[in-house]
């Protein structure tokens, strides 16, 4: 959860979104001759975007419905300024001080980004970044800024993505201005630019005429570690904060942009690597470009794999296949998140804004009129999510502002993607708020309450059963499961179980390879909370090729005290297949304890045992104290207690590696009850039970148990806090999840349905 005073805020920046007006007086950007040559997508231009100059005050106010504390947005150079360096634009002024003044009539915080790309057109014309000037025209530029808007405004950042800024626009010239320079001139576009950053900085302060906070976000992909190891985190850090990236790519790094800044020099390890472009770097430079900042921003949208080599140096791992990925093709990395904040406030000593991050789709409006962008939602809510673990472990995260609040002209790309949480109809302005605007309201008044790492899971787990190999087992839980285990002895799929003697793990999804009991332990609220000293079931599948011992079980009190304060064993049967005429050894004949022992000791089985007739689909009951055995040719599905104590009375003379298996003859005889509940108490049929519909087939203190004949589609609502279950035959689909004969799961607490289809049978349990 998140602290009341953490900002969250939106993000955008002029040119995407602000339009034209043919009286607004502002000047030529890059932009703007960048478009007019052609080279955004499908020719369009920004001409009108989101009409926001025009719309600004319901757009305030429509983020002040949905809740949003704060806007980081940027100024128009050339707007403001229209030859850059010269007069100032009084319509600008006017404008952006009325912007300023709606945000806070909507209880919005302004954040004012100065450079977000809008470079003036005739500052371009006389070198652009090129020119060592740039440093005081940009320093002249932020004092306008200051002496106008300081008064209504607290907080600045200087320059939005250095790296894009003259990686894109000065070395492959994918963006505005569109140059291919040399490599030595885009290390001296890059100088200057930090540069103007400190001069912004100085002037800044020196002009708002009272104390204003001053950041600076660059951003850069961050390498994370494949795998939570020490050494593949430090491999990932090496990296992050390296320059692996061949020389055409070389302006995508953080070090370089950052550390000038932050730390006040230069990383070695770059001016060793690029020593032969690089223009002259004075002490007098690195003193203005490291001026005091009040914190630093960062957009993080997606990160790329790094592990430890063999060699001891980091070696980049390639995604596995089908990684998810957004309608811009990157992908989704909240781990890249995660460590990026963890990474970024371990070198840097200031508090850190999330500047930027957020994810493109193509959206669309459906037949309701509504937006329902629910990948955004899973996008957003995994990434905060790593945010907030972070902010757990330490890390100093202040604020995050989502990009974008409103659909908008996307560079190169024009209006190809949709980044927005507000869809806009770029023919008619409409403006339709999307499902991840609402989400994120809420988001906002709860302080993170209703993220999915706040919550209980909310997904069916599924379980990787564990086998056992025993004396009278079979091959039916390979050849009519599927179960991939050998042997022709296999006597028990422990399908749901957290007991040490056979543990399942979870199959699949966030908790992959998680032991049941650690979940148990560490995530009670995926089991409601429940006040159990463990997990208190355990579902099997037994095939009982030979008959099994004849045996009993304590109950817990008997259990608790000679068993180390082990549970008793309550459990019962269902009888998924067995040959006709079968039988089941339910109960004893003996009518009094004195007569128990006497059969017991003499061996007179025949007279002790009493076996009842059973077929497919019964259900018995056996609670502690019966005696019972399974006879050979029976597949049983038990659900018992989370127990493995079990005393043997009686085990036909068989030998298990040469020697007669261990009896427990004397406990058995405590704890027998006599005399024995009737044969016709024993069994009931559970075969022809309705389908669709919830049929119970017992309840005790320990469980309740259920069978469900899906045909085509049956809706459940869970009762209790979770839920197991097996199926038994058939096929389907459970809440978009197939399902298959054998599959055993658990409904976590909280889903509030589930939806079969298919043609299928279940048992299902609960506490």
């Amino acid at each position: 959860m998140f602290q009341k005073d953490f900002v969250w805020g939106v993000a955008s920046s002029a040119y995407q979104v602000e339009g034209t007006d043919p009286g607004d007086g502002r000047g030529k950007c890059v932009w703007d001759t960048f478009v007019e040559a052609g080279r955004v997508f499908e020719g369009q231009t920004a001409d009108v975007s989101c009409d926001h100059m025009h719309r600004y005050r319901e757009d305030y106010a429509l983020m002040r419905n949905l809740g949003i504390k704060a806007y980081r947005f940027s100024l128009n150079w050339a707007r403001l300024i229209p030859t850059g360096d010269g007069a100032v634009n009084p319509k600008a002024v006017e404008l952006y001080r009325n912007m300023l003044l709606s945000m806070k009539e909507n209880g919005i915080t302004p954040y004012i980004t100065l450079f977000h790309w809008e470079f003036p057109q005739a500052l371009q014309d006389r070198g652009g970044w090129l020119n060592p000037d740039v440093v005081e025209w940009f320093g002249n530029y932020a004092r306008v800024v200051a002496e106008n808007f300081s008064d209504l405004c607290d907080n600045f950042i200087t320059v939005n993505e250095p790296q894009c800024a003259v990686g894109l626009g000065h070395l492959s010239g994918v963006h505005a201005p569109g140059l291919t320079l040399s490599y030595r001139e885009t290390f001296q576009v890059a100088h200057n630019l930090l540069k103007a950053h400190g001069k912004a900085v100085v002037m800044l302060r020196k002009y708002a005429g009272r104390p204003v906070r001053i950041g600076y976000a660059p951003t850069g992909g961050v390498a994370y570690p494949y795998t939570d190891s020490p050494e593949d985190i430090a491999a990932a850090k090496k990296v992050y904060f390296g320059f692996y990236n061949p020389m055409s790519n070389w302006t995508w790094n953080v070090a370089w942009f950052s550390d000038p800044v932050f730390l006040g020099q230069y990383p070695a390890e770059g001016l060793e690597k690029f020593r032969q472009y690089l223009p002259e770097i004075t002490d007098e430079d690195m003193e203005l470009i490291h001026q005091p900042l009040d914190f630093m921003g960062q957009n993080i949208y997606n990160g790329y794999y790094v592990r430890a080599g063999q060699d001891g140096e980091p070696e980049f791992v390639t995604r596995e296949p089908g990684f998810p990925k957004t309608g811009t093709d990157w992908p989704v990395t909240p781990r890249a998140f995660y460590y990026g904040i963890r990474f970024l406030t371990e070198r840097y000593a200031l508090p850190l804004y999330i500047t930027e991050n957020g994810m493109g789709c193509h959206d669309n409006v459906a037949p309701d009129g509504r937006v329902h962008d629910s990948d955004r939602i899973t996008f957003l809510d995994s990434y905060m999510g790593a945010m907030q673990k972070a902010m757990e472990e330490g890390a100093d995260v202040r604020g995050y502002f989502l990009w974008t609040f409103l659909d908008n002209f996307e560079w190169s790309d024009g209006y190809k993607q949709r980044f927005g949480i507000v869809y806009v109809n770029y023919q008619t302005q409409k403006r339709i708020v999307k499902d991840s605007a609402f989400w994120y309201q809420e988001v906002i008044q709860s302080m993170g309450a209703n993220l999915s790492c706040n919550n209980p899971c909310r997904d069916i787990l599924f379980l990787n059963p564990v086998f056992t190999h025993n004396i009278w087992g079979g091959s039916r839980l390979r050849e009519d499961f599927g179960y991939a285990v050998e042997g022709t002895d296999i006597g028990e799929c422990w399908g749901i179980s957290a007991h040490p003697n056979g543990e399942g793990t979870i199959r699949d999804g966030v908790y992959a390879g998680v032991r049941l009991s650690e979940l148990w332990q560490t995530h009670p609220e995926i089991f409601g909370n429940v006040e159990y000293d463990r997990f208190p079931l355990l579902v099997k599948i037994i095939d009982a090729r030979e008959d099994l011992s004849i045996q009993v079980h304590p109950d817990d009190v008997y259990a608790g005290i000679h068993e180390n304060g082990s549970l008793g064993k309550t459990e019962c049967w269902y009888v998924l297949d067995c040959p006709e005429g079968a039988s089941l050894v339910i109960g004893h004949n003996a009518g009094t304890r004195e007569e128990l022992a006497d059969m017991i000791h003499q061996g007179r089985w025949e007279e002790f045992i009493r076996e009842v007739p059973v077929k497919k689909g019964d259900f018995i009951q056996i609670d502690p104290g019966t005696v019972h055995a399974i006879k050979g040719g029976l597949l049983i599905l038990e659900t018992q207690q989370n127990s493995d104590i079990t005393y043997r009375v009686y085990d036909y003379d068989r030998l298990s590696d040469g020697r007669p298996r261990q009896l427990h003859v004397e406990q058995s005889i405590d704890v027998i009850t006599v005399p024995a509940k009737s044969a016709e108490d024993s069994v009931k049929s559970a075969a022809d039970l309705p389908a669709n519909c919830l049929n119970e087939l017992y309840s005790c203190r320990y469980y309740r148990i259920y069978k469900v004949t899906v045909d085509d589609r049956f809706v459940l609502a869970p009762d209790g806090p979770f839920m197991l279950a097996t199926v038994l035959s058939g096929d389907g689909i459970v809440n978009s999840q197939p399902l298959k004969k054998g599959d055993h799961f658990l409904v976590p607490n909280g889903v509030k349905q589930l939806e079969f289809t298919g043609k299928m049978e279940l048992i299902l349990s609960r506490v």
